[in-house]
């Protein structure tokens, strides 16, 4: 009986110090932050595009990276992934505006220049201030707004809120309490979570087309969880499935195709 009450008691104060530990540390988990030093467009080889500073509603700096929409043609707001910084994602934007298309993409705070530490509301202050900077020069009938993983939660909140022309939500989440209570079930994760990013309750409020894009063999975040979020979602809605793709791969698989399709060309000043 001694050895089964110290046997619980270890595995208690470990159960307890590891959910401690899950408390304390889940948003460097949930914003690891690749890079925080600013690169220059140019040094990153798009001297085309241009670098804003934008000051967010509580007093932060962030960046922005505008690439201008020709004229009749739509512009992609663009949020990342959170192990993303602009100067390492960038390319992936060549084939979109080829066309004409334009990209306004934010570096979090925290993020390769940007100034103070990321958060969930923080994120949502730092989306306001971009869609702010993107209002001021576009229709709102020509953004499309574009959220990857970590971002796509970004992107429903801020469509959720603000009108939009066009959503596309790529490797997706109902919540990110969701994913992260899947990869630790033995914790309560849900009742810690700082940062939950609850999609599946601001979906319902986006009146703009959405477009789903999940690669089956997504490991990072399962397409079950995207598929879940497009079943909350309001029409029209589509889900295109990459039988194929994982999380950070779906460019190889038609991605930017399959957007260059859904948002066509609009009109607007």
């Amino acid at each position: 009986m001694t050895v089964l009450k110290w046997l619980l008691i270890v595995v208690s104060v470990g159960y307890l110090g590891g959910l401690a530990a899950l408390f304390l540390l889940q948003r460097s988990f949930l914003f690891p932050v690749p890079q925080t030093v600013r690169t220059p467009p140019a040094a990153a080889g798009f001297p085309a595009v241009e670098e804003h500073l934008l000051t967010t509603d509580d007093g932060e700096k962030v960046i922005v990276w505008h690439h201008p929409a020709k004229p009749g043609h739509p512009v992609i707001l663009y949020f990342h992934g959170n192990g993303d910084f602009l100067a390492g994602l960038f390319g992936r934007f060549r084939d979109v505006i080829a066309d004409g298309t334009g990209v306004v993409a934010l570096s979090y705070r925290g993020y390769a220049g940007s100034s103070g530490h990321p958060s969930e509301q923080g994120l949502l202050s730092d989306a306001a201030a971009a869609y702010a900077f993107t209002t001021a020069r576009y229709s709102t009938d020509r953004i499309a707004v574009w959220g990857f993983s970590l971002g796509s939660g970004v992107a429903v909140a801020l469509a959720a809120e603000q009108p939009v022309g066009r959503v596309i939500l790529e490797a997706s989440y109902a919540s990110i309490a969701e994913v992260a209570a899947s990869a630790f079930p033995i914790f309560p994760v849900r009742l810690v979570m700082r940062d939950p990013f609850h999609s599946d309750q601001r979906i319902v409020r986006v009146k703009a087309p959405l477009l789903f894009m999940h690669g089956a063999r997504d490991g990072t975040i399962p397409i079950v969880f995207g598929e879940r979020l497009f079943a909350l979602a309001p029409e029209p809605k589509q889900f295109v499935r990459f039988p194929e793709g994982d999380h950070n791969d779906l460019d190889a698989y038609g991605a930017t195709a399959t957007v260059r399709r859904f948002i066509g060309a609009a009109g607007g000043r």
